[in-house]
């Protein structure tokens, strides 16, 4: 096998939105461009499948834009089972062999590990699950050439399997991985062609249930654009979409669906992101260069980002100042005092002001996630200028202070037991004194389980205004009314 992985450098740009290796079908959908051609990896060819899987979206036109939010069974996103119960994580299937196992274990659910004992089987085959195409069109699928350690929780079979793939004199007659390292063999490429062969003994990562954004399907997405340049797109993102996908959906994404609702014959590129659950202004790129020199911008901290909240208390204008845990996976801790390591992140808040709560209709149309806060007579709009930009920061903060963001089931849980108990904070004022290592841990997990689940919804925060300069010209750009103040009924 050539040493040289095209997908390797497809999976970097797939994460900024770029196409990388696709496969080719369908070939003519509206919903379903394909950008580029399929790529192999350097590995046998395989005769073309007998005939085309089905398209994988309707092909007719957009929904007009509405408030509310599609039912999770909704007929456009049959193609894939339907997503886990509330109380369920999304499911992941890992299989060390040939792709055919991945298809039944998509089929059976079930989580079986075995070897392909012959040395190539194809990924698909003419008797191929139509579910297991549209797990790899939508990047649920990877591979890696070793298999990695297993977790702890998995079988003695799963073990078994691994010990037996990843001997010394197993792998030395691999050539596929002569001169590879077992860390870099073990490094894992998103699956872009059904056709691609895999030698035995591969793993395999399937994302049976891979999180869905049925959102993407009801918006009027040229009427979300904001301004068109000729080298960026600004995008008033709505809430319940994800900006340039997620690492098991890379298709219902922002980047995508815009790209096809202005007929561009290269997706945008991603520059930068906002959360999920979050609306407002999204700066999408036309070109690697311009990415490049957005980045750029954003290191020199050249562009500025005013944020409108929603909160439940008042909130003194002027800067907030926390550190946030090093940990790379929410809920997102943060702390007032200093500690070694931690992140730096700093908000200026340059106006509060009184607002009407969100009336019952208003929080009906757009599933707004009480989390069982009281309804109160006003609400708090505070305009903030985020000066260091960490994931959830904003959320982090406002909770951390008592004045956490409407409908912010992950963080406003977690301020009502602090209210309720000021001492579970272990990092708050009120935090208690611990007498070892022990007992410090299992407070900071009894604060982390004190958060809720990620909004699947809206909440209170938007991304009001963008601005940058480049080239001697100022550009700036403003999100549309946020949804607190939208009448529900127009």
């Amino acid at each position: 096998q050539n040493r040289t992985n095209p997908c390797s450098s497809s999976r970097r740009r797939r994460r900024r939105g770029t196409p990388g290796c696709r496969s080719q079908w369908p070939p003519s959908s509206p919903y379903v461009r394909s950008y580029g051609t399929a790529t192999s990896v350097a590995l046998p060819s395989s005769p073309a499948p007998a005939a085309s899987p089905p398209p994988l979206l309707s092909s007719h036109a957009a929904a007009p834009y509405s408030p509310v939010p599609l039912p999770l069974t909704s007929p456009r996103c049959q193609p894939l089972p339907p997503p886990p119960p509330p109380h369920q994580p999304h499911r992941t299937q890992c299989t060390i062999g040939f792709c055919r196992a991945p298809c039944r274990t998509t089929l059976r659910e079930s989580s079986t590990s075995w070897l392909g004992r012959t040395r190539w089987q194809p990924i698909s085959s003419p008797g191929r699950s139509a579910c297991l195409l549209y797990l790899i069109e939508f990047g649920a699928v990877y591979y890696a050439l070793v298999a990695p350690q297993p977790p702890p929780y998995a079988s003695p079979e799963h073990f078994r399997l691994f010990r037996e793939v990843t001997e010394p004199s197993v792998l030395r007659r691999r050539a596929s991985i002569k001169g590879k390292t077992v860390r870099e063999a073990q490094k894992t490429f998103r699956v872009t062609d059904p056709n691609q062969r895999l030698e035995a003994g591969t793993y395999l990562r399937v994302h049976v249930h891979p999180k869905r954004f049925p959102r993407c399907y009801q918006i009027d997405w040229k009427s979300r654009v904001i301004a068109v340049a000729d080298e960026y797109v600004v995008l008033d993102k709505p809430a319940a979409t994800s900006v340039g996908g997620a690492t098991d959906n890379i298709e219902e994404s922002c980047a995508v669906f815009t790209s096809r609702a202005l007929g561009l014959e290269t997706p945008l590129l991603t520059t930068h992101q906002i959360d999920n659950c979050s609306e407002g202004c999204v700066v999408l790129s036309k070109t690697k260069e311009f990415c490049s020199v957005f980045h750029g911008l954003i290191r020199e901290k050249q562009v500025k980002k005013l944020y409108l909240a929603l909160t439940t208390a008042p909130v003194s204008t002027g800067t907030i100042t926390h550190y946030m845990r090093p940990v790379n996976r929410a809920p997102r801790l943060v702390s007032e005092d200093c500690i070694e390591r931690w992140h730096l992140c700093q908000m200026e808040v340059l106006d509060c002001s009184k607002v009407p709560w969100p009336s019952s209709s208003i929080r009906k149309a757009y599933n707004v996630n009480g989390c069982g806060w009281p309804q109160q007579e006003a609400a708090y709009e505070c305009k903030i200028n985020l000066l260091t930009g960490k994931t959830h920061q904003i959320r982090a903060q406002l909770a951390a202070i008592g004045a956490p963001i409407i409908g912010d089931s992950a963080y406003m849980t977690a301020a009502m037991a602090a209210m309720a108990n000021p001492s579970i904070n272990p990092f708050g004022r009120e935090r208690l004194s611990y007498n070892s290592e022990e007992e410090k841990e299992a407070a900071v997990e009894a604060w982390i389980a004190s958060h809720g689940k990620e909004p699947k919804s809206v909440i209170g925060l938007q991304a009001s205004e963008i601005s940058w300069d480049h080239e001697g010209k100022h550009h700036s750009y403003k999100a549309g009314v946020p949804w607190w103040w939208q009448d529900p009924d127009s």
